[in-house]
């Protein structure tokens, strides 16, 4: 469950079944790096958690969680993507 080397990007997605939405795999997976995992950086001035930085512990990589469906209820599936190290530090002001 942890992530990979080459990972870069996960997206989840909602699915519709039977008239209601699930989250798929990658949205459980996300959930369990947050929970487990990734620890919590920062969050953003601007957005709150709405936009959120964490850091694997294993390869000091640094990860976004966003919510690119905003527009749907709740904000929509997250994703995870990787940030660079200068691209984290603008962003989130990091010293």
């Amino acid at each position: 469950m942890k992530l990979q080397p080459s990972e870069k990007d996960l997206v989840g997605k909602w699915i519709t079944q039977n008239g209601t939405v699930q989250a798929d795999a990658a949205c459980a997976r996300i959930d369990w790096l947050l929970a487990n995992h990734l620890k919590k950086v920062a969050a953003s001035k601007k957005w709150g958690d709405w936009e959120t930085l964490y850091q694997d512990p294993d390869d000091g990589r640094y990860w976004e969680r966003t919510f690119p469906q905003s527009e749907m209820n709740g904000g929509g599936p997250p994703r995870l993507a990787v940030l660079s190290a200068e691209q984290a530090r603008a962003k989130y002001q990091l010293v």
